[in-house]
Parts: C-alpha cells; structure tokens; sequence
C-alpha cells in the first residue's frame, strides 16, 4: 500500500452501538441510497500515464466486457452505516481494536495519540478513533452526516453489503462507473485537473504532508456530492476517500490468503497532484484488508433492478 495515501493495522477496526430498531434488513439502506445505472457495453480499461507507478500495474489499456449494474452514487455516508448499525449491532474493527489512524493535521489537540506509523509519520494512531469518532476528538459522525463512513475495513464493507443486499464492486465495474461513458479520460470530467481554475475534486493541495492550503474547500472529507457528477451521474469517484473494490490486487502482494491485498480505487483528500496521483480513474492502489484509516471508505453496487 502506498503510505502516502493510508495507514495499515494488523486487526484494527470500529464498531458501532447495537440499537433495535424493528425495520426489515436492508430496506432502511435501500431507502436512503441513490444508485445509478451503468450500461451493459466495453470500455477501454487502465491507462498508459507515464507519471503512473509501474508497481501499481495500470497498464496497458486493454478492452473489457461489463455486463449492466446499478451502482450508488455517492460513497457510503455516515448516516448510511449508522443505519446498518442500529438495525444490526455490528461492531466494526476499528472499534474493536480501539484505535485507528489519523492524518496528523487532523488529530484534535484532545486526542490520545498511542503512537505513529513507522513508515509513515503524518498517519497517527489515535485512541477512540473509528468512524463514529473519526478523528477521535469531540466531534462524532452526526457533525460528519453525509462525508463518506472511514475508518472501514474490507470485512467491514462486506457486512454492509451482505446486510442490505448489495456487493462490492469489482475494479472493471468501479472503473466503467467511474469514467461516466467518456473514454481514456484521465479524470472522471475530462483530462484537466481544473477546470477554469476552479478544482473539481477532493484532493491535498500544498506541500504534502506537512501544509494543506485546502484551496479545494476541505482540508480532510467532504460531504458527498460538493463535486459535479459524471456523465452517469455518479459523485465522488476521485478523491474525497478510497474506496474498496472485491478484486484482489495481484496474487504477487497481500500475504496471507485470508488478507490478500483488494484494489482500492479512487485516490483521497490526502493525494496530492504532484506526489501521490492515484485520484485518476485508471490508477489503482494495493490495500491489505485489514486496512483501516481516516481516507478509506467504500461503494456498493446491485443488479439492474
């Protein structure tokens, strides 16, 4: 995984308080999610960018075949999860390890800090954080209702979908998604970061790590939709946070079966333009499923309905 992007813990997750709530699996989440639909049809997938890490395997662009998906418009928020935890009780990982990563600038002044990441200083593990406390400070996830849930593992994400009958897209599915019907475009709106100087996504503007001018409007997430969507009418699929995908990275890297590296997809607040450009839509990130930080975040999808 690229340090620069996420902080990685060995079983580290959050959880949530059990409520009963009475409504019927699923259909709480079903209510409160747009979703959009992906045409059945080809695209071309992956890019030949030569500022592209050649770890990261893009390349080369190659034709792919996708069958029609409906898939949500917006990462899921805040309210969305507190949802799938009323109804169910689920503990997520970071709260039950009790601590996650933060990035530095966003650590609260009240938070413990129990240590820092060896082979990334600007991500801090703080006491309490999850995505109930994303920083771990005062602030809860009601002051963040409609940023997209962090602190989320890959088991984590799979509960969520399994609770309200989704899936997790694979990375061919979140990609088509993602380019809106445009084509070899680098970003989800065309070819240039800015349009009209005016910055289209949720991204570290500055000198990474230490100054964030936040000339976007967001030093850390945003609430979803602050961008302008994609031709599919899809919000969010670069930066704000990364987000799962079910495809394992390459049979090369991750380790263990039971913590193969997934392909996160997307990029996040913390990318920066000049250092970590993953936010394009053919880039693609490696991430141990046990991953857990304050930039990752994930999507579901569904059938044609």
């Amino acid at each position: 995984m690229n340090s620069c992007c996420s902080g990685s813990t060995q079983n580290v997750s959050f959880s949530a308080k059990p409520v009963n709530s009475g409504d019927s699996r699923g259909v709480f989440a079903s209510a409160e999610m747009e979703f959009v639909s992906v045409p059945a049809g080809s695209f071309f997938m992956g890019s030949n960018d030569p500022d592209a890490n050649p770890l990261d395997m893009e390349g080369p662009v190659r034709e792919v075949e996708v069958l029609g998906f409906e898939i949500a418009s917006t990462p899921v928020t805040n309210l969305q999860f507190a949802a799938f935890t009323i109804e169910t009780g689920y503990i997520t990982e970071a709260e039950k390890a009790g601590w996650s990563f933060v990035f530095h600038l966003l650590v609260p002044n009240t938070a413990e800090v129990l240590g820092i990441s060896e082979s990334a200083w600007w991500w801090q593990g703080v006491k309490g954080a999850n995505w109930r406390n994303p920083t771990g400070g005062e602030e809860t996830y009601l002051d963040f209702a409609n940023h997209p849930a962090v602190h989320i593992s890959y088991a984590d994400a799979l509960a969520y979908c399994e609770w309200g009958n989704f899936f997790l897209p694979n990375e061919e599915q979140w990609e088509k998604a993602a380019r809106g019907g445009l084509t070899t475009n680098r970003f989800p709106w065309g070819n240039e970061l800015l349009i009209d100087n005016r910055w289209q996504c949720n991204i570290f503007q500055g000198i990474f790590p230490n100054e964030n001018s936040a000339e976007d409007g967001f030093l850390g997430t945003s609430p979803v939709k602050s961008f302008a969507a994609n031709g599919y009418g899809g919000y969010d699929f670069s930066g704000n946070v990364w987000e799962w995908t079910a495809s394992n990275f390459s049979a090369a890297f991750g380790g263990p079966e039971e913590n193969l590296a997934k392909v996160t997809r997307g990029g996040s607040y913390l990318c920066h333009d000049s250092y970590c450009n993953r936010y394009r839509v053919g880039a693609r990130n490696q991430t141990p499923q046990d991953s857990i930080a304050g930039n990752i975040g994930f999507r579901v999808a569904r059938g044609l309905s």
